[in-house]
């Protein structure tokens, strides 16, 4: 039996038997060229066209109750390789339409396109209570957000089955940016803590997630700092709640009479995230000359909170910290120090946590110290997809599995020139420092080439090579 056959075989299976046929519906949404997604990103290196899907699938709700989900897949449009899984895991949503799904021609869901160019088969899930999923969205609730991705992992292996002509191989790279950041350390915990789970992480690489729910982001809004993010705080109690049930009866209950009322309609689903920021912005500067969140809480239930760590609302927070275990698969905590929505404690506490647990390729990178939250996505993503590409394999859709395509250099380490052999195709070889800076661009011919190294001082690099629809990476050490 053919690699090929014997992995669509495999695909039903996963897709079929063992998950119950979770798909319940795809649609073709938007095609890019690699040369349309070039011009958008600016990035020299995609090398494939590319179709963004909506798809739906059933998922489990808050309660174990059988809810319909949707999220975006991006398709690299080539049946000729076998490619590898990424999930990316998204920002918060202002509203319930402002998912990947609803957004793949403009807003977050373009980075399905940016990452399936790339050479990724992209899964992009809207999560609970947002896109086609019913209620109230569980805002930074972690079984949920790793749960809603599982099942988008399982429904996009049947997509890939009915689809006929996508393949994909066993790596598996998670990622995501802001909730995204927690929601993709939720998902990667999630798969690594379970003995039976089916997907084995390649790498992971989390983007100023706040991760210490029960600390840094507690002691903030308990604190009597300026934060211009105040709607944070009511999407979370209002979250925690529809989980828990322990918090409130009544909005009035917790927040002070004017908070209440602006908040009402956004738990009603009538106002958005964003309208109710603006609105909380404006109260707070008129009650208090200031924007300070917790003013917006009823003395009474700062003081409680403040004291008792067995407060329901504590208790709530701490399960839904998601730093304290050690990850096995490569994994960089990406940030900027300058982040004004998630601080960056949130990376530094998550940092020293995992690393005395001793976890065997981990790494907490500030990416530009310069930069605020919305700046910080791009060098965020920039920094991840190098990352990952140290591990991506993109082999023909007829090669074995455990013999893909490498880069072959030498030497490694090298110091006054590089050596490439053996290339599929006449190409391009760029060169890459961690932090995106391009050190030489190099015509290749398929017999190999020789480059000077001159010009590029002793450090870590990604050799990259492109060309004929094919994407080869390596590692480089230069040392003088």
């Amino acid at each position: 039996m053919s690699m090929k056959n014997a992995l669509s075989i495999l695909l039903l299976l996963l897709g079929g038997q063992l998950f119950s046929q979770n798909l319940i519906s795809s649609t073709l949404v938007l095609s890019k060229t690699k040369a349309q997604l070039n011009t958008q990103f600016g990035v020299p290196f995609i090398q494939y066209n590319v179709k963004l899907y909506k798809i739906t699938y059933t998922t489990t709700d808050i309660n174990g109750v059988l809810d319909t989900a949707s999220g975006l897949i991006g398709v690299p449009s080539d049946p000729t390789r076998m490619f590898p899984r990424l999930v990316y895991q998204h920002g918060t949503s202002s509203a319930k339409t402002d998912v990947p799904s609803n957004t793949a021609s403009n807003g977050e869901g373009t980075l399905g396109g940016l990452f399936a160019g790339m050479g990724y088969f992209t899964v992009m899930p809207d999560y609970l209570g947002l896109g086609s999923s019913r209620g109230f969205h569980p805002y930074v609730h972690a079984a949920s957000e790793a749960s809603a991705a599982i099942d988008m992992l399982h429904a996009s292996a049947q997509f890939i089955a009915q689809l006929g002509n996508v393949y994909v191989n066993n790596q598996l790279f998670i990622t995501g940016y802001s909730q995204g950041g927690h929601a993709a350390m939720a998902l990667h915990r999630a798969l690594e803590l379970n003995p039976d789970s089916p997907y084995e992480v390649t790498a992971a690489a989390h983007l100023s997630g706040p991760y210490s729910i029960s600390g840094v982001m507690r002691d903030l809004i308990l604190s009597d700092a300026v934060y211009t993010s105040p709607s944070y705080l009511p999407n979370t109690i209002l979250s925690y709640q529809t989980v828990y049930k322990n918090i409130f009866t009544n909005l009035s209950d917790i927040f002070k009479p004017n908070y209440a009322t602006l908040i009402a309609p956004f738990y009603a689903g009538t106002k958005s995230l964003s309208t109710l920021n603006n609105q909380l912005l404006a109260q707070l500067k008129s009650d208090f000359g200031n924007y300070i969140p917790g003013k917006m809480l009823k003395d009474s239930v700062v003081q409680v909170v403040k004291t008792d760590l067995n407060h329901p609302f504590n208790q709530n927070l701490r399960d839904n910290d998601v730093y304290k275990w050690a990850p096995q698969a490569p994994t960089r905590l990406f940030y900027c120090k300058a982040d004004d929505q998630v601080p960056y404690l949130n990376s530094i506490v998550a940092r020293d946590t995992i690393t005395a647990l001793n976890p065997p390729n981990f790494l907490a990178v500030d990416v530009d110290s310069t930069k605020n939250h919305v700046d910080c996505v791009t060098p965020a993503i920039i920094q991840t997809l190098l990352f990952f590409a140290g591990f991506q394999t993109i082999s023909t859709a007829t090669q074995d599995l455990d013999n893909p395509f490498v880069l072959d250099i030498y030497p490694n380490p090298a110091a006054e020139s590089l050596h490439i052999n053996a290339l599929p195709t006449d190409g391009q070889i760029d060169i890459y420092d961690i932090w995106g800076q391009n050190f030489g661009s190099f015509p290749v011919s398929a017999s190999g080439a020789s480059v000077s190294l001159a010009s590029v001082p002793s450090g870590l690099y990604m050799v990259i090579y492109h060309g004929n629809g094919l994407v080869l990476q390596q590692k480089l050490v230069v040392g003088r």
